[in-house]
């Protein structure tokens, strides 16, 4: 007896993704067992910056294993750490997220998603299309130098305390304390909240 052919076309070089695989997945995207919640800051100054940051949120929420919770308003912000007019302004926004990934899988993701925006690596505090920092993950404190948590240096930005402030303000940064209170002792000069504009949270 001959064996019947396989229907439809086939690609030698996909392979299947292993059932178990596949379960845990899907187990995972649908109750979340456990979840940690983790804080990201998104920022664009390059191409459509609104857009792009709407993007983002849409491709973390895809993501298995992630629910976002929050998404804050946008705020537009003057570059750190370069010649004031040397470039772009950014557009920045805070995402609160609910995850079973642990941190290193979840900055596998965040590279990810930076990656199909074209983000590129060629200069640091250069310009980019978007950049995914994670700047808390539950009460975690690492000092991993591929992922220090927190955020080194998100106590002193407002560009990411502000829109954080405004989706919780009992929030607390890890090791640091308060964000209001941390919110308080830096400058707000160069970050402005765009009230006509919005990013839609996941539906």
């Amino acid at each position: 007896m001959t064996r019947p052919s396989a229907q439809g076309p086939t690609d030698p070089t996909v392979q299947p993704v292993p059932a178990s695989v596949v379960e845990r997945v899907d187990a995972a995207d649908t109750t979340l067992h456990n979840p940690k919640r983790a804080v990201l800051s998104l920022g664009a100054n390059l191409g459509n910056r609104l857009e792009t940051l709407q993007g983002a949120v849409d491709a973390l929420a895809d993501t298995p294993g992630v629910r976002v919770k929050a998404v804050s308003p946008v705020y537009e912000t003057e570059p750190w750490g370069v010649e004031p007019g040397s470039q772009p302004s950014y557009f920045n926004a805070v995402v609160v997220l609910r995850t079973t990934l642990p941190p290193s899988s979840l900055l596998e993701r965040a590279h990810a998603v930076e990656e199909a925006f074209r983000r590129v690596r060629d200069e640091r505090w250069g310009p980019r299309t978007l950049d995914v920092d994670i700047v808390s993950y539950a009460d975690v404190r690492s000092d991993d130098p591929r992922l220090t948590l927190p955020h080194p240096r998100a106590h002193e930005r407002a560009f990411v305390l502000a829109p954080w402030h405004d989706i919780d303000p009992g929030a607390e940064l890890p090791g640091r304390g308060p964000v209001g209170e941390l919110l308080d002792a830096v400058t707000h000069e160069g970050v402005v909240l765009r009230e006509d504009l919005e990013l839609r949270p996941p539906e």
